[in-house]
């Protein structure tokens, strides 16, 4: 997971590149925001088959809408030609990704969603730093891997190749020549297939080696993470590359979820790291990119694609999918939470013992004291369950159940758990 901190101190020996001051001074100057309509001009390219059986592609995005762009990316994997190789460059408006496996309620602060002040990539805006109330999209991915945040100054690379040529580090590889190509010599793939920066003293000689610098040994920055997707002679290696968000340190907030610690899931976690901007445009790193793509499976005229993709029915049922609210939440694995551990600290919280299943309540414990028998529900039924992204007043739920179970909680027993309920998995999504 991309917890976006700035690097708590300037140490002396960083590039200009890596100085948050110098990132803000450069980038009001220089914008650093997509947009195809003042880039050298791209192929329009309308889908069809003749164009996806090439046996080398490459295209970028108009489109930010993060469900879109997630879309023709699960496209491309599954139309593309077999042997083909295939470059796919998007930048998506300020969002939250989690991967396919997944808990929203253990990776994301729910409640800041709605309320997020983005401030885009630094240079868009007249820079008063104050941006644009606008909320974040949710989205849940195709494929694997941890928890994100977009914005206008994070690149997203995909690159997809037949499975027998695939390895998890050949097109982070890539990635990182490219990068160096414009002078950002401290970046290296790391041991879990990251992109990092390196920001230790100099102590060796230059390594013409992607795996190493000759500042390692120091701190180090998280500038571009991975997910991957592997299906039947396919390969699909998704990366994201933190250029010049001007959100860097106002995240970590929204990928601190309240719930993580307290619920027990079967999805996968996210490992967290420390984050810098690399410090430069998002159309020099598509260019970069794009030329290190040409050098490991020839060069191609880049198309550029959007919403005309959207008339292929089976691309637009996965869009629309991609945007439901069961998509993103009743894909999460199975995951138990209980307030066990905190109700040393409040001994009026009733104990509460709760399971899901496919985002829905399957079955529930509570009591009032540990002596108490408490009562508990059975809600596999499919005419008992209750999606949790649904539930509209926690305190009204637990009333509800209640009276099911013919016994209850005192008024204000019942209001606090409801609280602490809500604060764990907030209503009203």
């Amino acid at each position: 997971m991309l917890i976006l901190t700035p690097p708590a101190r300037r140490l002396p020996s960083l590039p200009p590149v890596f100085s948050l001051s110098h990132q803000i001074k450069r980038y009001r100057t220089s914008h650093s925001r997509f947009s195809p309509a003042s880039s050298p001009p791209l192929c329009f390219a309308p889908l069809s088959h003749s164009l996806l059986d090439r046996p080398v592609q490459s295209y970028i995005s108009r489109s930010s809408d993060p469900y879109l762009n997630l879309s023709i990316e699960h496209h491309l994997l599954q139309k593309t030609a077999p042997e083909s190789a295939v470059l796919f460059l998007y930048v998506n408006r300020p969002c939250v990704v989690v991967g396919r496996n997944q808990n929203p309620w253990t990776e994301v602060n729910l409640a800041l969603l709605k309320d997020f002040r983005a401030e885009g990539a630094i240079g868009d805006g007249d820079g008063d730093g104050r941006g644009e109330r606008i909320g974040l999209d949710l989205v849940r991915r195709r494929s694997g891997g941890g928890t994100v945040f977009h914005d206008f100054g994070n690149v997203n690379w995909t690159v997809i190749s037949p499975s027998a040529k695939f390895t998890r580090d050949k097109h982070a590889e890539m990635v990182v020549r490219a990068l160096r190509r414009v002078g950002v010599e401290r970046a290296r793939v790391n041991e879990r297939h990251d992109i990092v920066v390196d920001l230790g003293e100099r102590k060796t000689g230059w390594m013409n080696d992607t795996h190493s610098t000759p500042w390692m040994g120091g701190e180090t920055r998280k500038v571009g993470g991975s997910a991957y997707k592997l299906t039947r002679g396919r390969a699909l290696h998704h990366g994201t590359a933190l250029l010049g968000s001007g959100n860097l340190g106002r995240i970590k907030e929204v990928l601190t979820a309240p719930g993580k610690g307290l619920i027990e899931s079967k999805g996968v976690e996210s490992v967290s790291s420390p984050v810098a901007n690399v410090g430069i445009g998002n159309k020099q790193f598509m260019r970069e990119v794009g030329g290190e793509f040409g050098k490991l499976y020839g060069q191609v005229e880049t198309k550029e694609v959007g919403e005309e993709w959207l008339e292929d029915q089976g691309l637009r049922k996965g869009w629309e999918e991609l945007k439901s609210l069961d998509w993103t939440y009743c894909q999460t694995p199975r995951f138990k939470i209980s307030n066990e551990s905190v109700r040393s600290a409040n001994t009026r919280l009733p104990l509460l013992t709760m399971e899901a299943k496919g985002g829905c309540v399957e079955n529930l414990h509570i009591k009032h004291r540990e002596d108490a028998e408490g009562f508990a529900l059975d809600l596999k039924d499919e005419s008992s369950k209750h999606k949790i992204h649904e539930i509209q007043d926690w305190g009204r739920m637990l009333s509800m159940w209640e009276e099911a179970s013919g016994k209850g909680l005192q008024h204000d027993h019942r209001s606090e758990l409801g609280s602490w309920i809500e604060s764990m998995l907030p209503a009203r999504l």
